[in-house]
């Protein structure tokens, strides 16, 4: 199951970067139509639009970049904010879509979750807890 990961966070970074790229093309690309319209209500609209989804999309982007990197490290965090990147990816037809489907395949698993779980510090006892 490591390679699946390891496979996973350079997938998740890759696709990151272009999500990346498109966030910033589309946040300039907006910006500038805005002063180039003599339409006032799109004056008004686009540098919203380029604001709100733009910086939706170069966040998410940046969250997945990170989230990738942290994988490779086999941290235990990036495990959860990769399946959530992950399920708003299932509305991203047809690529997006299957590298979520692969992607929580490959992190729902019981070996993969364990790998993720960090390990008790030597000469600890785990303690349970009776209810």
């Amino acid at each position: 199951m490591e390679r699946h990961v390891t496979v996973v966070a350079a997938l998740q970074i890759g696709w990151s970067v272009l999500w990346l790229v498109f966030g910033v093309f589309l946040f300039v690309l907006l910006g500038m139509l805005s002063t180039h319209v003599h339409d006032p209500e799109a004056e008004f609209m686009l540098p919203l639009i380029a604001v709100t989804l733009g910086g939706f999309i170069i966040l998410t982007s940046i969250l997945g970049i990170i989230g990738g990197i942290g994988l490779l490290k086999h941290k235990n965090w990036p495990r959860i904010l990769i399946l959530v990147l992950s399920a708003m990816d299932l509305l991203n037809i047809p690529i997006g879509t299957a590298l979520a489907i692969y992607t929580i395949w490959v992190l729902v698993q019981t070996e993969t979750a364990r790998m993720f779980t960090p390990a008790p510090a030597p000469g600890t006892v785990p303690v349970i807890r009776e209810r």
